[in-house]
């Protein structure tokens, strides 16, 4: 048997401290986030307050010479706290240096976000109003809107639901009957046949081929078999063809609209401007309270009356307060640097739009601003850009590429544009494969293989070939 006993062993470990930590935490919050994390340390922190014109930075605190280590300390913060003023007077000058026409866009467009209305707010609304009179299908109705997906379905059919709850079935389908009636059209159905189904009743085209083909050869009609489809129906493939159509311009998620992207809104970290016929970013600091350290704490330090334990206390906060701050004064110049660095190689972007990105990564971004990658993947973590070409997250700017033969480099996002332009041509009744559209990009000095093809057209969401093709 090993022996047994106690054994002292050494190993290395790095380990982060709680003030790397709090640092890191900032770096990577959005400015939402960053706002909660600030609110949360003034709560706990009673020498952090929010700048106010009314308190001035520059009351004098006589000096003490049995309090040099006190002063010295004293003095270093208010000197970080000099510059974070400063830094954010810098800040309102390049904020006041836009136009009143860009302010007045500017306002126009924060008074125009709105709460989105949710899918079973815009049902109940509905329910209210409808004819029926029965409190029992009112409240079996309020139950099946509480059962849609996301989609708008009844994912359990009624049922199954019968069963599951113990409600009377007669009384779950005139619920559903009323459901169906309800806008979005379409809304409260099984499954993505019943949608189209209500939705071409709706139109009055029950007796129609295009109602006949979704009731019974949806799955034919799907992967475009039209000529088997015309065979069965009896009819040319001209006419399977344009009903085919039809169903298109129907909607396959009646929910879809309230989904909750459907109204996102976010507040860009950087404005890129026009100054002096250049672009140059800003950094957006209008949501981000302005802190500073309390001026009544930094003299209470200095009073002979203080006790030790009332000093330490407070130069502990004081020493807080200054990390915090000087924490949110580099994650505001670490994105500032990154923002210029990202401008300078996407230049074609700002002048032409998303066509023209150019491959840039993290590692060259880092190099240039002088951290590491890691801190860069941080700081453009959930962080937004507004461009001449709309608002971007910042890691959209980052994306590989490929050589073109005359050694020209292009992102991801061009050859995708690419390949978009050339299936928009394509010949309706021969649409371009993905090896031919490989053939053609290498034509043009773009090398990209066929599966890199098929990757980049399946997320441009378009169908392969033999599904684009037209009978038409």
């Amino acid at each position: 048997m090993a022996d047994q006993g106690l054994y002292q062993t050494q190993t290395q470990k790095l380990a982060i401290g709680p003030q790397m930590q709090q640092s890191l935490q900032i770096l990577q919050a959005p400015t939402l986030e960053l706002r909660q994390i600030i609110q949360q340390e003034i709560e706990i922190n009673p020498v952090l307050e929010l700048e106010s014109p009314d308190v001035s930075l520059d009351d004098a605190v006589p000096d003490d010479p049995d309090n040099r280590e006190e002063r010295d300390e004293l003095d270093i913060i208010s000197q970080m706290d000099d510059e974070w003023r400063e830094y954010w007077a810098q800040s309102r000058m390049q904020s006041s240096s836009r136009t009143s026409e860009d302010q007045e866009r500017w306002q126009f467009l924060m008074d125009s976000i709105s709460a989105p209305t949710t899918l079973q707010e815009h049902l109940i609304s509905q329910l209210r109003t409808a004819e029926t009179q029965q409190p029992e299908v009112v409240k079996l109705t309020e139950f099946l809107i509480g059962s849609l997906d996301d989609r708008g379905f009844l994912t359990t059919p009624i049922e199954d639901l019968s069963l599951q709850h113990g409600i009377p079935l007669d009384g779950l389908q005139k619920a559903k009957d009323l459901l169906t009636t309800f806008d979005p059209v379409g809304i409260g159905a099984d499954d993505l046949r019943e949608c189209l189904l209500i939705q071409l009743d709706r139109l009055g085209k029950r007796q129609s081929l295009a109602y006949r083909l979704v009731d019974i050869h949806l799955d034919d009609l799907a992967n475009k078999r039209y000529p088997i489809l015309a065979r069965k129906m009896s009819v040319p493939i001209e006419q399977i063809s344009r009903a085919s159509d039809f169903i298109s311009t129907l909607d396959p998620r009646p929910a879809s609209r309230f989904t909750a992207s459907a109204n996102n809104y976010v507040t860009p970290d950087i404005i890129i401007e026009r100054q002096g016929g250049e672009w140059v970013p800003v950094m957006n600091n209008d949501d981000l309270p302005h802190l500073r350290l309390s001026n009544a704490y930094k003299d209470m330090i200095s009073q002979p009356g203080s006790s030790t334990e009332v000093r330490n206390y407070i130069r502990d906060k004081l020493r807080s307060g200054k990390f915090l701050i000087r924490s949110i004064h580099q994650r505001q110049q670490t994105i500032f640097k990154i923002a210029v660095q990202i401008l300078s190689h996407q230049q074609e972007f700002l002048k032409k739009g998303t066509g023209f990105l150019r491959p840039l990564n993290m590692a060259q971004v880092a190099d240039e601003v002088g951290v590491h990658e890691t801190t860069v993947s941080r700081a453009i973590s959930g962080k937004y850009m507004a461009t001449p070409h709309g608002v971007f997250e910042l890691k959209f700017f980052f994306r590989h590429g490929v050589k073109t033969d005359s050694g020209e480099d292009l992102s991801n996002t061009s050859v995708k544009n690419a390949i978009a332009d050339l299936i928009k041509n394509e010949p309706k009744s021969k649409p371009l494969s993905d090896d031919k559209l490989a053939k053609i990009l290498d034509g043009q000095g773009i090398k990209v293989a066929r599966r890199t093809v098929a990757k980049y057209r399946e997320a441009l969401n378009i169908l392969p070939s033999h599904l684009r093709k037209s009978f038409s």
